[in-house]
């Protein structure tokens, strides 16, 4: 596992401990994806035998996240990031592992370059898609995610 997933793994322990204790791990990230895989176990279930919604959601969040963290720290510039709304589609019961990811790195990147242009909030959906093991679509997400220049320091 290279060292900068191993990183955002140990952020997860000690940042989003609830996503670490469900089992939510990076698994893959370069500058255009990123890959989060999440395993339906007995902690992440709900009463009806499969994983429920909300882990789903945070490894579908980790996915879009991540990317926007790492182009805010490519770009040296100190920007903040927030999701001001999400979306969610539930097509299949979610067990076993399931693959969220995110291919969209290339938006963030205008996101971030346009905001550092304008000076100006920016704004963007970035969307995530959880794959079984079948290799079929258990759940698709959309987070509008918000990026802002911070004011320099005093």
């Amino acid at each position: 596992m290279p060292k900068k997933t191993r990183n955002i793994n140990t952020f997860l322990f000690f940042k989003l401990p609830s996503a670490w204790l469900c089992g939510v791990r990076l698994r893959y990230l370069d500058d255009k994806r990123a890959v989060v895989k999440v395993k339906h176990r007995w902690i992440n279930q709900n009463p009806f035998r499969s994983m429920f919604w909300a882990v789903q959601g945070m490894a579908a969040e980790l996915s879009t996240g991540v990317l926007m963290m790492e182009g805010i720290r490519k770009s040296g510039k100190r920007i903040s990031m927030l999701v001001a709304n999400n979306k969610a589609s539930f097509t299949k019961k979610a067990t076993g592992t399931i693959t969220f990811s995110c291919e969209e790195g290339g938006l963030v990147t205008d996101l971030i370059n346009k905001a550092i242009e304008t000076g100006e909030g920016q704004t963007c959906w970035l969307h995530a898609s959880g794959i079984n093991e079948d290799n079929v679509e258990v759940a698709s997400f959309a987070f509008e995610w918000t990026v802002k220049l911070k004011s320099p320091s005093k």
